[in-house]
């Protein structure tokens, strides 16, 4: 059995336009991020989706319907949220100035670092996420461990809900989408910023989880 995931990254946002961390937090689309989610419709636009899914985050579930209302072959009008799929929880830090939590950041680590980007780049996602909870003076911050719980069960619900051969979307975020590609041994793409509306591409069958694309911003599937 396999199900092909195609998992986009949300539209742009003002906290995104702005640099801030936005985790659980939720600002709106943009209009550059309405055209983001638009014109990933237009490139899936010919691919009937089994399934579809966004987090439970506005700016996921604006952009599926973005994606879906370009949709020409008969796929679901409205995504089903799915919290599984959210951003990491950035707790304390949540809508910062991303500068400014990268110079709180860097007092945890012996080699300096411009930005979260780069501190994942040069330490690995995992790491990343336990040194932000580390820093969190409240430890409300997501740690790598609880993060990977909650999409490991993400991809076990997608697999109950679904059969062979089935399409299914799935509209996500940025760090969790880089996570993704790090826990399936991807850490060259994991150290890439995830462009807004870009496309990565899974293959799920009952016993493994299998990266064909990351990153994509220009196929028209």
């Amino acid at each position: 059995m396999s199900i092909n995931l195609y998992i986009v990254r949300h539209g742009e946002t003002y906290f995104n336009f702005l640099h801030r961390f936005q985790g659980w937090s939720d600002a709106p689309l943009t209009e550059r991020g309405i055209q983001h989610g638009l014109d990933a419709g237009l490139r899936l636009a010919n691919l009937h989706f089994d399934g579809a899914y966004s987090s439970d985050l506005t700016r996921a579930v604006h952009t599926a319907r973005y994606i879906l209302q370009n949709n020409t072959v008969d796929s679901p009008l409205e995504p089903t949220q799915l919290p599984d799929f959210r951003e990491q929880f950035f707790g304390s830090f949540e809508g910062i100035d991303s500068e400014v939590v990268s110079t709180t950041l860097n007092a945890f680590k012996s080699e300096p670092f411009e930005s979260y980007s780069e501190l994942i780049k040069n330490y690995g996602m995992p790491d990343a996420m336990d040194t932000l909870h580390l820093a969190d003076p409240f430890s409300f911050a997501e740690t790598d461990d609880k993060w990977t719980q909650r999409v490991q069960h993400g991809f076990a619900d997608i697999r109950d809900r679904h059969n062979d051969g089935d399409n299914v979307l799935i509209v996500s975020h940025g760090t969790t989408i880089r996570g993704i590609a790090e826990k399936l041994g991807h850490h060259d793409f994991a150290s890439t910023p995830v462009t807004n509306g870009a496309v990565m591409q899974i293959e799920l069958t009952p016993d493994s989880t299998t990266l064909t694309n990351f990153n994509d911003n220009t196929t028209i599937f």
